[in-house]
């Protein structure tokens, strides 16, 4: 990662590539344990230093194959469909997620986050200043796009915006993920790119929590203060057992990226307090119709 803050042993970097490099770095940790061999007679074994097993066991580095089947070599690991099967995994992860088209946009720390969204089983966020992403209408989305780059070309703007509509293709494909999103009535009273496009906005959100998939709750300013009032976060939770629940927390510059066991814990204890404080996804629907016609 070249400028994102990580906490924990996350990786950086369709599904996309990151969970199968999350897999592949969590398969070569087992079976070097399972093998008692050293990171450092690991690195040795394919002319690289301990920092470099360190990397690919925490899926923070691309994979050439010769590394990967020299280590299934030194761990012993002989069976020809193990070894078949650890390779196919090392070329899907090493094969670009769709949103590499926006590398001159995105930033190292946030085009990680698209891969985990994109793998998502469950994505379960707390909104306190602004309308999720994935709902945000395209006059909406340039509105806040706008807000943290006003220098920036209008061409510029006008491919963060699609960036940002283009993730929310992941809510009409075939196996789409469980999205539960608790919004901050802070975040429905603010009219980001004036009143026509806040209204409108409403209106998608209203649309979206009718998706079977989409769950919506406002926390209102009547429940008082809330356990996340320090801030916006998600959760993404994985259909392969074998990876581990994350936390996102987005910043100006960087992004934190939590997987440890404690840490994902706290955090789920608050999303889950904030849900049962919120109003109920039918209330809710209500107040957002209520915002609309106030707007």
């Amino acid at each position: 990662m070249s400028t994102g803050q990580r906490v924990s042993e996350l990786p950086a970097d369709t599904p996309g590539p990151t969970v199968p490099r999350m897999l592949v770095g969590l398969q070569l940790h087992r079976l070097r344990e399972a093998a008692g061999v050293t990171p450092e007679r690991a690195g040795h074994a394919i002319r690289a230093s301990r920092s470099k097993i360190s990397r690919m066991e925490n899926g923070r580095v691309s994979y050439k194959e010769r590394d990967v089947t020299d280590l299934l070599t030194l761990y012993g690991i002989t069976d020809e469909k193990a070894r078949a099967a650890m390779v196919t995994l090392v070329r899907q992860a090493n094969s670009p997620g769709w949103w590499s088209q926006y590398d001159d946009i995105t930033a190292d720390w946030f085009a990680d986050y698209l891969g985990l969204e994109m793998a998502a089983s469950v994505i379960r966020t707390f909104e306190l200043q602004f309308v999720n992403g994935l709902f945000q209408t395209e006059d909406y989305a340039r509105a806040v796009t706008l807000l943290g780059h006003t220098p920036a070309p209008a061409e510029e703007i006008d491919r963060r915006v699609s960036l940002r509509l283009r993730r929310q293709d992941l809510l009409t494909g075939p196996e789409p993920p469980q999205v539960w999103s608790v919004l901050d009535e802070g975040a429905l009273r603010r009219a980001v790119g004036g009143r026509a496009v806040m209204r409108a906005q409403l209106q998608q959100l209203i649309e979206m929590a009718e998706l079977r998939h989409v769950t919506v709750q406002v926390m209102p300013f009547a429940r008082g203060g809330h356990a996340a009032a320090g801030g916006s976060f998600t959760m993404l939770r994985f259909s392969d057992p074998d990876v581990p629940d994350v936390v996102y927390i987005e910043q100006l510059t960087s992004a934190l990226y939590l997987d440890k066991r404690e840490h994902v814990d706290h955090y789920l204890a608050i999303m889950n307090e904030l849900s049962t404080e919120a109003l109920t996804p039918v209330q809710s629907a209500r107040f957002l119709a209520e915002i609309s016609r106030e707007v």
